[in-house]
């Protein structure tokens, strides 16, 4: 995990994680360059108040970035439990949900930054036992590799659906394509 230095006193906690859930959402919608006026809005709290937590949008979008990948990892822990194909396809299914946020925010990231990193780290160590455990069960063909599997759903989120059903139909059909070959 990385951590992001949240406030000691809980109520400045709270406007902390409502500008996050504000911002991650306003991102998703409208993109990077969404009103940071907008965003402390829908948080609830005024502009000053995401200046002192976040001094620059950088600082806004790298926290975003940041908690979407704890939260990617937070899944593959509370996952470990499960059958291991329901497990891995869970946890992909929650991919998609990051690489929605991640593809509006790609752009301002620096992807040769320790942040950056660091993040592509905890992420492949979140799902790699995911996805060996549903391998070594013969549930995945052999011959595929977990930077494949993350590639190919990443691809897929950059495309454009009519909905959200279609959206999970095509993903349905790629995950069918890891299962082995009978």
């Amino acid at each position: 995990m990385i951590t992001v230095r949240r406030p000691q006193r809980a109520d400045a906690r709270r406007n902390f994680d409502a500008l996050l859930i504000a911002a991650r959402a306003a991102f998703a919608e409208h993109g990077a360059d969404t009103s940071l006026e907008e965003i402390a809005k829908q948080a609830g709290v005024g502009i000053g108040t995401l200046y002192r937590n976040f001094p620059t949008r950088q600082d806004l979008i790298e926290a975003v970035y940041v908690e979407e990948v704890n939260q990617l990892a937070e899944a593959a822990t509370a996952l470990a439990g499960q059958p291991p194909w329901p497990a891995l396809r869970a946890w992909l299914e929650r991919f998609v949900a990051y690489a929605a946020t991640k593809r509006a925010l790609i752009d301002l990231l620096n992807r040769d930054s320790q942040m950056f990193g660091s993040c592509r780290a905890v992420m492949y160590s979140a799902g790699q036992p995911l996805f060996d455990r549903a391998q070594q069960a013969g549930e995945i063909r052999p011959e595929a590799a977990f930077d494949d599997v993350l590639r190919m759903v990443a691809g897929l989120t950059s495309a454009a659906f009519v909905d959200d059903g279609q959206r999970a139909r095509v993903l349905n059909f790629a995950l069918d394509g890891l299962r082995p070959r009978t």
